[in-house]
């Protein structure tokens, strides 16, 4: 589906700007995943990675519980809360 196939397109973005050190980016572009393809596959992904963007932008530990936590709301039998969780 079209839908799934964008999210995986912006899902790579994010990925490309986080590989390239564009931590700030790359967290937006991973909520905007997140945000706009909420019911897709590549969602869980996106919201473990945007905790981590945060966490490598700000170096605060704070960003990797709060992923842990919204893990708890939303995908919580996702292979990406397994992930998180040793955060939480």
């Amino acid at each position: 589906p079209a839908d799934d196939f964008r999210a995986q397109l912006e899902l790579g973005l994010a990925h490309a700007a986080f590989g390239g050190q564009k931590f700030s980016d790359a967290e937006k572009r991973y909520r905007r995943v997140l945000e706009t393809y909420g019911a897709s596959d590549a969602a869980p992904e996106a919201q473990y990675w945007a905790g981590v963007a945060k966490y490598k932008g700000t170096n605060d530990p704070g960003a990797l519980k709060a992923t842990a936590d919204a893990f708890k709301q939303r995908f919580k039998d996702s292979t990406w809360a397994k992930k998180a969780s040793v955060w939480g």
